[in-house]
């Protein structure tokens, strides 16, 4: 879950470097580095910390060739020496995944005479190319040669002081992408991390390599042939990953969703009725023969899944499942080749996630669809159908707005599906088409309650305990609402449907602890109700955002926010939204770092 940048240019570099990892810290922030060719052999410089640190160390380096690196740590703690770029004799080496046969090459190269300096399975790395270049001197096959030998997930990005304005990555398993211009050529794990001065990209494969120099490009696979790969516009723009106006990134990302849903949803803008075709022409044939629907995803993703649930059942009248993409692949399941496994991930490139769809695909489930906000990425590409959230780049670790964006997604599909089994009546259609492209002026005026919001955090300076409740399709976005607390203002939360209060968790309810209930005006209305006063009844804290006709008083001990309109089976959008909003006031009320919560990154790329 590290950040690369890489770049061969005509002029200098770490300017380039060091931008570009501002715009890859949500990847991994707990150090930085940078290495780069200079006159007199590789000149590095790295600090334990945010890249601002690196920034300041660098100031004054100037190179044409060079890599550069923000760490998130698996093997070893964040210090200097774990630090990337590592080196080893001629050249350097930064690393984004696992190699899990690591401890079986440090014993080799060690027994070599190679003495190791950190405790990260990276070092293994340049010692091996080091080793290799003994044999084969040209960096481009060296590097061919001992991407060979590893095994588990990288993308490597590689410089050598006696081949100077070269740059050597290669890519199997993480994330890796060129940038090209007539100024220079560029390597990355993420498009925004090159936008400030390339627009053109290119996504290599899992198996390529490629040489970068200041006026070229050759990208092979790693059994020498070469091979072509096309280059694409993105439609990112620089200012779409800038802070602007906002505080922090999860704010604006908050208060883009309006934004995001209408780019979303504009695939249904001015259609009376809706098609298979919106998630790819084979749709309609493959969706026909469906009888299950297997959701795999992790973290907030695995949330929207859930939410889905209620959904493709109720409406669709389709089987569902929702499996923690981590746990799918380690268990006996029973394959069903008329499932349809539906893939959701942020960026497309989750490790986890990634596997489980590739373990589905091999119990002979062909019937794949992606669910993903970057259109390049791994499982996108993997997946026989697919649907691009456009909820643009999101680069606060708690995700927001891809959230709300996949559950539009995951109620577009509700309807196909319904559709495509005759449950679907035009009347419906027509109302729930409706729904959706209200949807962005329902979530703005959501987004009004903010200062009422605001006010209760700040009650939540204190605490370190809090319980979330909901029921129906609700209750994983009570679920969503105590990650999001957890995850960036530290505040243990736990998330439980509110009927199952007197089976446990009504132990730990006290003045001290807030319960925060979702309670929309559904068929689950009184019987939240009557959940609530159990809570009251023992002296609990409640926070309830409501409807605006669901009748809920308010009294002692019991407050009520009531959102402007009840949305029916949409509802979970329009409610995630004040849960996002309390966690982020409750984080700076703490004074947390909200964008870049501790022991956290936003990509998951290693398992």
């Amino acid at each position: 879950m590290c950040g690369i940048v890489a770049a061969a240019a005509g002029n200098n570099i770490v300017p380039v470097l060091v931008e570009g990892l501002k715009k890859l810290e949500y990847r991994g922030y707990d150090s930085a580095g940078l290495a780069v060719i200079g006159t007199d052999g590789i000149e590095r410089v790295r600090s334990v910390g945010r890249v601002a640190e690196l920034e300041a160390a660098s100031a004054g380096t100037s190179a044409v060739t060079g890599i550069a690196h923000t760490r998130w740590a698996t093997h070893g703690v964040p210090c200097e020496r774990n630090a990337h770029p590592h080196v080893s004799g001629n050249i350097a080496v930064v690393h984004n995944g696992i190699i899990e046969n690591y401890e079986f090459l440090r014993h080799e190269l060690s027994a070599q005479g190679y003495v190791f300096t950190s405790d990260t399975d990276t070092e293994s790395i340049a010692h091996l190319i080091q080793a290799t270049l003994r044999c084969q001197p040209d960096l481009f096959k060296a590097v061919q040669m001992a991407c060979q030998r590893l095994v588990g997930a990288y993308a490597i990005a590689v410089i050598d002081h006696t081949q100077p304005g070269k740059v050597v990555v290669a890519r199997e398993g993480s994330p890796l992408l060129l940038g090209v211009s007539d100024s220079g050529n560029y390597a990355a794990s993420d498009a925004s991390a090159l936008l400030q001065v390339t627009r053109n990209m290119v996504y290599l494969e899992n198996g390529d390599i490629a040489e970068l120099t200041a006026d070229s490009v050759k990208i092979a696979r790693l059994d020498g042939h070469p091979v072509e790969r096309p280059v694409h516009v993105s439609q990112l723009s620089a200012a779409a990953v800038e802070l602007g106006t906002y505080r922090h990134y999860m704010q604006k990302e908050i208060f883009e969703q309006p934004e995001a849903l209408a780019n979303t949803l504009e695939i249904v803008g001015g259609s009376k009725t809706i098609q298979p075709g919106i998630f790819g022409a084979e749709a309609g044939n493959l969706l026909a023969d469906v009888d299950h629907i297997l959701i795999l995803a992790c973290g907030t993703s695995s949330h929207s899944g859930y939410t889905a649930r209620y959904w493709l059942e109720a409406i669709a009248g389709v089987p569902c499942t929702v499996e923690i993409a981590s746990e799918y692949r380690y268990r006996t399941s029973v394959a069903n080749p008329r499932q349809l496994i539906v893939a959701i991930s942020q960026s497309g490139e989750t490790a986890d996630t990634l596997a489980a769809l590739r373990h589905a695909k091999e119990l002979g489930q062909s019937k794949t669809l992606a669910i993903c906000n970057v259109p390049e990425s791994a499982i996108v590409r993997e997946c026989a159908l697919r649907f691009i959230t456009r909820a643009g780049p999101e680069i606060g670790v708690a995700s927001t707005k891809a959230f709300t964006t996949q559950l539009a997604a995951l109620f577009l599909l509700t309807l196909v599906m319904a559709k495509v089994k005759g449950r679907l009546s035009p009347e419906q259609e027509s109302t729930f088409l409706d729904q959706l492209r209200h949807l962005p002026v329902a979530v703005n005026k959501v987004l009004e309650l903010e200062p009422e919001i605001e006010a209760w955090a700040k009650r939540f300076a204190d605490k370190h305990h809090a319980l979330f409740l909901g029921r129906g399709r609700h209750y994983p976005i009570a679920l969503e609402g105590a990650l999001k607390l957890k995850e960036i203002s530290y505040i243990h939360a736990e998330a439980y449907p509110a009927g199952e209060l007197k089976h446990g968790p009504l132990a730990l309810v006290d003045a001290n602890m807030p319960v925060i209930s979702v309670a929309p005006n559904d068929q689950l209305l009184d019987k939240l109700k009557s959940n609530l006063r159990e809570v009251q009844a023992r002296g609990g804290e409640l926070y309830v955002f409501a409807d605006t006709d669901s009748e809920i008083p308010e009294s002692e001990g019991v407050h009520i926010l009531l959102l402007p309109e009840h949305y029916g089976e949409l509802s979970p959008i329009l409610h995630v939204i004040p849960l996002q909003l309390l966690s982020y006031h409750a984080a700076l009320v703490k004074g947390t770092d909200v964008d870049k919560p501790r022991n956290l990154a936003k990509s998951v790329t290693v398992e």
